[in-house]
């Protein structure tokens, strides 16, 4: 199966609709990252927090030691907040992005994005000094990790007024499950019927999406089903219990699993198919372990699914 190829305006390459995410040592390793990058994956996710800066610097020498900056695009995040603060600040945003360049030995991040937001700042400091990075050439197109729409706008309405670039990509999650409870304080979702008018929105603007958790945090592993749940669930994460185990979710589960025994397929297969069949501008950002599994994942993103079929894995219909 062939990988596919997005573009976004600002970026001169074009981007695999699937990215490594590199938040663990061993996604970020030299064998791994060769495996992917010869099935076809070109973008690498990373951020200044995963392993203290660790991931960061292994996915620099990976692309240094192969001579591949030009052919490769770096997507990295910094700004999270720390047990002492929230740290959403033109302060620490320049701290971190160089720090950032200096781990990838470049001197230019082809997509930053913020990692979180924090509502009680203003957003013109936070718009000026991305610009001022951006213009210094440090720095490509921008945007924010888990940054609600209603703060995308008021960043863009400042950025209109004030004749600076604007945020042109988002990274919330997207799932098919419904997340019922956020997993943790300030997640910023587009999942479910409470969210079908974010959708809209961002398909209305068509910004570039780099969604994570596309399997729910191990909902969608395949492992399990609603009879065996109970078996398992030791082995998920309590976030993955507190966000989907729930009934409507279940179903999907049922109504998965149907479809993908009639397409001789698997659970994630039609998980990660659901994701790619939307009429959103999506980049899947997806941590493998072996190139087997971006193999698979390359299917599902080959592996077309009718409206018909979406509206019935989202309960939206009875029958297909």
């Amino acid at each position: 199966m062939p990988m596919v190829y997005g573009h976004i305006e600002g970026v001169d390459k074009p981007i695999s609709r699937i990215l490594q995410g590199t938040s663990e040592q061993e996604q970020a390793e030299e064998s791994l990252l060769d495996g992917v990058f010869e099935l076809g994956v070109n973008a690498f996710d990373s951020a200044h927090v995963y392993g203290h800066g660790k991931s960061e610097s292994m996915v620099g020498q990976w692309i240094e030691s192969r001579g591949i900056r030009d052919k490769v695009v770096i997507l990295t995040k910094g700004a999270h907040h720390s047990g002492d603060r929230k740290r959403v600040t033109p302060f620490d945003i320049t701290s971190e992005l160089h720090d950032s360049l200096a781990r990838f030995h470049t001197n230019f991040i082809d997509i930053y994005i913020l990692h979180r937001d924090d509502p009680t700042q203003e957003v013109g400091p936070i718009v000026e000094v991305l610009n001022e990075h951006k213009a210094a050439g440090r720095i490509g197109v921008f945007g924010g990790s888990n940054w609600a729409i209603s703060r995308i706008q008021k960043a863009n309405e400042y950025a209109y007024k004030h004749n600076l670039q604007p945020f042109t990509v988002s990274s919330p999650n997207y799932t098919m499950a419904e997340q019922v409870k956020t997993p943790w304080d300030d997640c910023v979702t587009i999942s479910g019927p409470k969210n079908e008018d974010s959708r809209a929105w961002y398909a209305e603007q068509k910004m570039a999406l780099f969604t994570w958790s596309s399997m729910a945090q191990g909902f969608w592993s395949g492992r399990f089903t609603r009879n065996t749940f109970d078996a398992y669930k030791s082995n998920l994460l309590h976030s993955c219990i507190e966000a989907y185990a729930y009934e409507q979710n279940f179903t999907r589960l049922d109504r998965a699993q149907e479809l993908a025994e009639e397409k001789g397929v698997s659970i994630p297969h039609i998980a990660l198919a659901f994701i790619f069949n939307q009429p959103l501008n999506i980049f899947s950002l997806i941590g493998v372990y072996h190139p087997d599994e971006c193999k698979t994942n390359i299917e599902a993103l080959n592996l077309k699914l009718t409206q018909t079929e979406l509206d019935w894995l989202d309960l939206k219909r009875e029958d297909r």
